[in-house]
């Protein structure tokens, strides 16, 4: 099912935008570009659906390490929080960046909540035991072996990314430019990787 609004002449494309800053590039170009953008932002706000109402939710996530030539996503977590079991409900999920000059990413997939304690003992970071704390029973303690401790694994499935092009001067005289003459101007790298895509990353 789509959604349309209006009939636009057929010589005409009704995304004007996308038409102008749609790019694609080689396979290895578009997941390289990608995975520094991911990689500057560090940060990523991660949205999934409530067990209980299932409406959607997000929260801010750091990255802690990628896998799958560097577009499957880790993320530490409390195993014992409620975004684990939004996940275990409903495993879809979509991982969000943007930085503040506008660039962005969006990369939907399936996530899983690893408990495996070699991998956590792999990515594990001190900074950590400040979000769990110790409680002081000799096992939740924090450390590497604290069983709340997981890993959120983010299976990316696609991609959506727009990184600017050349200088904040010369994109905002296209923008002016646009305004005057209607013709929509070309800012971005406006880049889609496709699940079929992705495979190949494996």
């Amino acid at each position: 099912m789509s959604f349309s609004n209006t009939t636009v002449p057929g010589d005409k494309p009704a995304d004007p935008y996308k038409a102008a800053n749609l790019t694609d590039p080689d396979l290895k170009e578009k997941v390289q570009d990608l995975v520094s953008f991911m990689e500057s932002c560090k940060f990523g706000m991660m949205t999934t659906r409530i067990e209980s109402s299932g409406l959607l939710t997000s929260r801010c996530m750091a990255l802690a390490a990628k896998e799958g030539g560097g577009v499957d996503l880790l993320f530490h977590t409390n195993t014992e929080s409620g975004k684990t079991d939004d996940l275990k409900s409903e495993p879809k999920i979509n991982i969000a960046f943007l930085n503040s000059t506008g660039e962005w990413a969006s990369v939907s997939g399936e996530a899983d909540i690893v408990t495996d304690r070699e991998m956590i003992r792999k990515y594990y970071s001190p900074a950590l035991k400040a979000w769990l704390g110790d409680l002081e029973d000799g096992k939740h303690d924090g450390g590497p072996e604290d069983p709340r401790i997981g890993v959120i694994k983010v299976k990316a499935l696609t991609a959506t990314y727009a990184i600017a092009t050349g200088s904040s001067l010369g994109r905002g005289a296209a923008i002016v430019k646009g305004a005057i003459t209607g013709e929509a101007p070309k800012v971005n790298k406006l880049r889609e990787i496709s699940e079929e895509e992705l495979q190949q990353c494996e």
